[in-house]
């Protein structure tokens, strides 16, 4: 998994102590009650129903087996059973989490939803047996046998058992689910690793995901884990495990735009931009009002001004490369649009559903009229670049997820430029109530990385969850562009300056009308070509000779778009829009 321009962490191979025991996670809470929601359907009800079966959220866990890494470090894997299973529903699985983090996983438990007719395959069925994958065959540990459920046919397994003793499981301890019921799924993250010396064959457990994300997806993850005694690489389809699918078209877990307007009022992020930050956000209309022009491809093309709505902007189809928006050519109107107006911006809010509709994610978008120069970091210097970096137009977002069982916010992704990383709500700062800080950078020539925070970089407008120094290039050698953030008075609070630009699932009836210049999906700004060999050329004279690279070398480690800019296009001509975030 990529976070944030930094190497992947994976715990180290093998384990050495099984009987060591971990101390285990306390369980994380946000910091403020929920408050109670618009009525609404099925929206934070604490149950879902997908067409043939209905699940609910298991939260409450017993203990069975932990781990340790091999290095004798305190990080070590716990693996939990449901407790508290609300009678006729039935486990689908185990669930397993690293010991670093606060206890914050789920499982979900299903009934069929509706008494089946005696001809149909009832949606649940018991398995027909275990598969042993795995033991630990430690003298000093009693535990850790690992279990694939044996599904009838026809049906899937959703998840892996664990047990302390060697005898095969009940086959009342979890259920299978009909093969029709269920999405392919794939690996996510490395829980834990075992090298082959401990067992004569590699051991490692994954997190899992549906393999299809995104608003239009059905794919239900169920909270399960898979392991295996083969060496897989993330995001790679698994053959034993399934995920659900939610085939209710209505996704009546969804908030109706009543309470999506007291989700975003209770969590909209605090967006914080650096104190030394010089081109700030703006509202689009005052973009446009401002002397933002419309240019199309021609020798003869002269700028068109644009109505303060986008009415005159090309509407719908994608990315012909005949449009962009540019600044006006007098110098002193095209200063102050660089500058943007704080005052003025605001979050524009696209909701969609997330995973088959069991979680929500608010994508908030904010809009900077320009991005400026970025600052280059080598090893232990740091040089401001005059022109590198630079664009019009500049749409960066971050989203926060919240859980529709519950209404409970769940994780939060931090956009960097092309890319980003999710933050589990245990880990982001809040700054009053349940409403999380979120950082806009600062770029001394570097890139993002998110934590919790959704913080304003200098001039670059990536996002953050924590403030420092976030470098985008090479992390081992320390090159690349740094972004910097921090707290400061220039703040935009996401939870009273928004507005809703579109909500799908809710149809036309639904009260969110989207406005113009959305469907503008050309660029918001010319293509930039930046004369980087000769300002590299002059950098590199100033450093010590301890630390020039050749050229060549030192030029491969630096992002690329350290070279040139295209003109960013709007929100929704981003993969992101309908499908997942990219990581």
């Amino acid at each position: 998994m990529f976070w944030f321009g930094c190497d992947c962490f994976y715990w180290s191979r093998g384990i050495s102590e099984f009987a060591s025991e971990p101390s285990e996670s306390n369980p994380f809470s946000l910091p403020s009650p929920l408050p109670r929601w618009p009525q609404g359907k099925g929206f934070a009800t604490g149950r879902i129903n997908l067409g043939e079966i209905e699940v609910v959220k298991i939260t409450k866990f017993h203990k069975l087996w932990s781990s340790v890494s091999s290095h004798g470090k305190s990080k070590g894997v716990v693996f939990y059973r449901a407790e508290e299973v609300p009678q006729g529903f039935h486990c689908l699985g185990h669930y397993c989490q690293p010991t670093d983090k606060s206890l914050r996983g789920y499982i979900l438990a299903a009934r069929a939803s509706k008494p089946a007719n005696t001809d149909d395959l009832p949606p649940l069925k018991k398995p027909a047996g275990y598969t042993l994958v795995w033991s630990s065959n430690s003298e000093k540990n009693s535990g850790g046998y690992f279990w694939l459920p044996n599904p009838p046919v026809g049906y899937k397994a959703m998840g892996v058992i664990v047990t302390e003793e060697p005898e095969e499981p009940e086959t009342e301890e979890v259920r299978c689910v009909r093969e029709d019921l269920t999405e392919s799924c794939e690996t996510s993250e490395m829980i834990l690793d075992v090298g082959s010396k401990h067992s004569g064959s590699p051991f490692s457990v994954w997190s899992i995901q549906p393999c299809e994300r995104g608003m239009r997806s059905q794919g239900v993850a169920v909270g399960t884990f898979f392991c295996c005694t083969y060496d897989l690489p993330s995001n790679q389809t698994v053959r034993d495990i399934a995920c659900l699918k939610n085939l209710d078209p209505t996704l009546h877990a969804m908030p109706n735009l009543n309470q999506v307007h007291a989700v975003i009022q209770h969590y909209g992020p605090t967006v914080y931009f650096h104190p030394e930050e010089t081109y700030m956000p703006s509202s689009v209309q005052w973009f446009f009002k401002n002397g933002a022009l419309l240019y199309r491809s021609g020798k003869d093309s002269q700028g068109e001004p644009i109505n303060s709505t986008g009415s005159n902007l090309p509407s719908g189809g994608s990315n012909d490369l005949q449009f962009w928006i540019d600044l006006p050519e007098d110098e002193e109107a095209k200063s102050n649009l660089k500058k943007g107006n704080l005052e003025t911006s605001e979050l524009y809010v696209h909701v969609k559903p997330a995973l088959g509709g069991t979680f929500t994610d608010v994508a908030m978008w904010i809009f900077c009229p320009f991005n400026g120069p970025a600052t280059l970091k080598i090893g232990l210097f740091t040089l401001p670049m005059t022109r590198i970096g630079e664009h019009v137009g500049d749409w960066e977002h971050f989203t926060f997820r919240v859980c529709n069982f519950s209404g409970e916010l769940w994780q939060m992704f931090f956009s960097q430029h092309s890319g980003g990383g999710w933050v589990d709500a245990s880990e982001i700062e809040f700054v009053e109530g349940n409403k999380p800080a979120v950082y806009s950078s600062f770029i001394l020539l570097s890139f993002d990385r998110p934590n919790s925070y959704s913080t304003s970089s200098k001039h670059g407008h990536a996002s953050f969850p924590h403030p420092g120094m976030y470098l985008q290039g090479s992390s081992k050698f320390g090159i690349g562009v740094r972004n910097d953030v921090e707290k400061s008075e220039y703040v935009v609070d996401s939870s009273k300056r928004y507005v809703v630009v579109a909500a799908e699932y809710l149809g036309r009836e639904g009260g969110v009308a989207e406005p113009c210049w959305l469907q503008y999906m050309r660029e918001w700004g010319p293509v930039i070509a930046y004369d980087s060999g000769s300002e590299i050329s002059k950098i590199m004279d100033l450093l010590p000779l301890v630390v020039r690279f050749s050229i060549e070398n030192i030029v491969d480690l630096f992002p690329v778009a350290l070279y040139g800019e295209e003109g960013p296009t709007g929100p929704k001509e981003k993969d992101n829009w309908e499908g997942d975030e990219l990581c």
